[in-house]
């Protein structure tokens, strides 16, 4: 096999790699040789096929297979002495593809991107702030009072008490549309709270200021986005009667609340609390600390991009934020997204981190052990009620999800190892601090 480059600009490569047709007979021949023992064929005896039809029977198709191997075996040995590694799998043409015939050289044009040499960062230089939040009793003492909200009973109001937004309201009701009652559209003795926009919109105000026994026709529009289509954008009527007005009525913070929730007493659910908010704010802290770390390694670590990465991750990024802003459009058949100025340069971003920080896992031998997946796996398959065992077997079957799951527990672990080397300043920040810094990464 004869190997020409071709191109050699930036990371763009290219080469022509030429297999003699001499060659490649002789790679034929050799093959039909080997299976000739096994072959049987009608009028010879096995293994005594003679080998000139064993040629004009199996020639064609073992010819295609010697050249796909000697092309193979050709791009292995080149990268292997080269060094190059690929941003995305090189591409292959046969020049001459049409107008082969046997007894013609086989000329094949390979061309790709070289993924760069990444340059050496001295990780005990980069300085990181970890941030830190007690959950001091203020914080305890509201997270209880939500949990006694959450656990609330409703009390009757006294008799001809008018319904407050937050009142809990027992009512019968019939809908109506074009004067005919459709199917779902009534209830008896339903409780609804008013506020919670459980109805449709424009429903629960209508109920607020009514009393017990009054008789109300609540006159409404269902969305046109509406789940059922024979109602989506109707104007409906429901004639409703309201039973009861009930008042709110926060549950007691007691023992009884924590048994509630699985604490033993007031003391182990206060305890549980400030475990889970500590929790919290090492989650909300980590992410601040990551993007410190990023940034940092984005300024101080510059090397050329593959064009065809970053082209992949701007369309990518473009249409992932298109969707984001037309939650309304499900499918794909939107037409070609063009991405800006601005994909671009997150694109660059992304792109350069990823591949440092590949590198610096790969050289520090960063690995995702198996119980590690196996977590990864469990929590995407609770996306799927129902399918757990089907989202299993795609993922035991789909090296592309497989890889997907990976990819950011690969890249945690990287940004633990190089926090580790890093000096990192232990600082303590109020809760609200902490909230402004989290706010500001979604500025950037």
């Amino acid at each position: 096999m004869q190997v020409k480059e071709t191109r050699n600009e930036g990371l763009k490569r290219g080469y022509q790699f030429t297999l003699p047709a001499a060659e490649l007979a002789e790679t034929v021949d050799a093959k039909l040789k080997e299976a000739q023992p096994e072959v049987e064929m009608k009028g010879f005896r096995k293994g005594k096929v003679p080998m000139a039809m064993l040629k004009k029977q199996f020639g064609q198709r073992i010819m295609g297979d010697a050249m796909q191997e000697a092309i193979d075996s050709a791009l292995r040995k080149h990268l292997e002495d080269s060094g190059d590694r690929p941003a995305a799998q090189p591409k292959v043409e046969m020049e001459n593809g049409e107008g082969w015939k046997e007894g013609d050289d086989v000329v094949v044009n390979v061309s790709y991107e070289s993924l760069p040499p990444i340059p050496e960062v001295d990780l005990t230089q980069l300085k990181l702030e970890r941030l830190s939040v007690p959950a001091d009793d203020a914080a305890i003492d509201e997270a209880l009072e939500n949990l006694a909200k959450s656990a609330q009973n409703f009390e009757d109001r006294r008799k001809g008490s008018k319904a407050k937004d937050g009142d809990q309201v027992i009512i019968d009701f019939k809908g109506f549309v074009d004067d005919e009652p459709f199917e779902g559209g009534s209830a008896e003795d339903y409780p609804l709270v008013l506020g919670s926009n459980s109805f449709i919109p424009g429903f629960e105000e209508q109920l607020v200021g009514a009393k017990a026994d009054d008789e109300i026709k609540v006159e409404v529009k269902f969305p046109e986005e509406y789940g059922a289509k024979h109602l989506a954008g109707k104007d409906a009527v429901f004639e409703c009667t309201v039973k009861a007005v009930k008042a709110p009525k926060p549950a007691e913070i007691d023992d009884e609340l924590a048994k509630k929730f699985g604490a033993e007493d007031l003391d182990g659910l206060k305890k549980q609390i400030a475990d889970r908010l500590e929790q919290e704010y090492a989650g909300a802290a980590r992410a601040v600390m990551k993007r410190a770390l990023l940034d940092q390694l984005d300024e101080q670590v510059k090397f050329d991009l593959p064009e065809s990465l970053v082209d992949a991750e701007a369309s990518q990024i473009a249409h992932q934020l298109w969707h984001e802003e037309h939650p309304e459009e499900q499918g794909h058949d939107h037409g070609q997204i063009e991405p800006t100025e601005e994909h671009r340069k997150l694109a660059e971003r992304r792109v350069r981190l990823g591949l440092l920080l590949a590198e610096i896992g790969q050289k520090a031998e960063v690995q995702v052990n198996d119980q590690e997946m196996t977590q990864a796996v469990l929590q995407a398959a609770r996306q799927y009620p129902g399918q757990e065992r089907a989202f299993f077997e795609f993922v035991q079957q789909n090296q592309a999800a497989q890889q997907q799951l990976r990819a950011p527990i690969f890249e945690d672990k990287v940004v633990d190892h190089i926090a580790e080397q890093a000096k990192v300043e232990e600082k303590q920040v109020s809760k609200e601090e902490l909230e402004k810094a989290v706010e500001a990464l979604d500025e950037l």
